[in-house]
């Protein structure tokens, strides 16, 4: 069980966000939404059914075509709610930290924390445009946008660092983030955030030389 304080709001994005969306929410639109993201984040695109939203949300079949076209409309803006969302809720633990270093170290301890919050299935955006071969594709579209704002939160924090090359260190960030992500979900590993939080330490160090 995650004990930090980051896990636990993970907790809530993850899972009780949904819980109380799709008991209590008014709005149809919302909450098939909230159920789409909910079922493709636990199996996928592919068996994400309309029969299976359908059942889990309780909305008619009807009602969901009046909002949208297909599945893969929804698919497309249940992701781009999550992508909002995510981002949101890791900006906002990490800046918490007092200076920029910390906030970057502390993306780690952030991600640490959701890779071991109940439900944690790894990210939603390297799972779904791995379902998908078109690099054209919304999803892959939408999954490439939420790295790019990851990576700009990313470049904000090292260029406030007083190094020659902030952007070369935000793009090496990224990767070990991504790396920390694939690890802890492959793998099994929620330390796999400590190991690339220390080589971030040592890009830090190395940057300031």
């Amino acid at each position: 069980m995650c004990r930090t304080a980051a896990c636990a709001r993970v907790d809530e994005v993850e899972r009780s966000f949904y819980l109380g969306v799709v008991n209590k929410t008014p709005d149809t639109q919302q909450k098939i939404l909230a159920t789409a993201e909910a079922l493709i984040y636990q199996n996928g695109i592919h068996a994400t059914g309309m029969d299976l939203l359908v059942k889990t949300s309780g909305v008619a079949r009807k009602s969901i075509y009046r909002h949208f076209e297909n599945k893969d409309d929804v698919a497309a803006a249940a992701l781009s709610a999550r992508d909002v969302r995510w981002l949101a809720w890791f900006q906002e633990q990490c800046d918490k930290a007092e200076t920029p270093e910390a906030r970057i170290l502390g993306m780690f301890t952030v991600l640490k924390g959701w890779f071991a919050s109940e439900g944690y299935r790894g990210c939603a955006f390297i799972n779904t445009a791995g379902e998908v071969g078109d690099p054209d594709d919304p999803i892959r579209r939408i999954a490439k946008h939420h790295k790019q704002k990851l990576l700009d939160y990313t470049l904000e924090l090292t260029g406030q660092l007083d190094i020659e090359q902030p952007e070369a260190l935000a793009r090496r960030l990224l990767v070990l983030m991504e790396g920390a992500i694939t690890v802890s979900r492959v793998m099994g590993d929620h330390d796999a955030a400590d190991t690339a939080r220390d080589v971030a330490q040592l890009l830090l160090e190395q940057a300031r030389r």
